[in-house]
């Protein structure tokens, strides 16, 4: 997975200690389905999630990640989920935790397709037919894919 700039800098300050840092997952949603990618460095199926960069609003991060690695233009239409994720060891040894911002989406144009390195394939699934995920990530779907407008505010799990 490529790894933002300022983290580039950050690691050369910090090394492997754990980073606090701002995070997206992206739910877009056309009519019954929903778009999921199948992430590069460990095969699972998920939502798009990606690093809210310094200065960037994160409803505008989670539109710039689904153009990155999907192809498709969408926007922010709802805030779900604000939650932080349990901590993470990533494969180069980097730890992190994530305060993760879960956006609706609401698909504007394009067909989904690998358009970088961070996944292997891009497509859309019915809601009720999702590929094996975590926990987690079916709870960031549902909470997404849900008509009730509230914003849910909790720890993982």
């Amino acid at each position: 997975m490529p790894i933002p700039d300022f983290i580039v800098e950050l690691r050369r300050a910090v090394g492997r200690a754990p980073l606090w840092l701002a995070g997206i997952t992206a739910v877009t949603i056309r009519g019954r389905k929903t778009l999921l990618v199948k992430r590069s460095d460990n095969g699972a199926w998920t939502a798009v999630t990606g690093i809210v960069e310094p200065g960037e609003n994160p409803a505008d991060c989670a539109a710039r990640e689904v153009r990155e690695e999907t192809g498709v233009e969408a926007r922010a239409t709802r805030l779900a989920w604000v939650h932080v994720t349990q901590p993470a060891v990533h494969a180069n040894g980097d730890r992190a935790q994530y305060l993760d911002h879960v956006f609706r989406m609401r698909w504007l144009s394009g067909e989904p397709f690998a358009a970088d390195d961070e996944c292997t394939e891009a497509a859309w699934f019915d809601l009720d037919d999702l590929p094996p995920m975590t926990e987690n990530m079916r709870r960031r779907i549902a909470l997404s894919a849900s008509d009730d407008a509230r914003t849910l505010f909790d720890a993982e799990g």
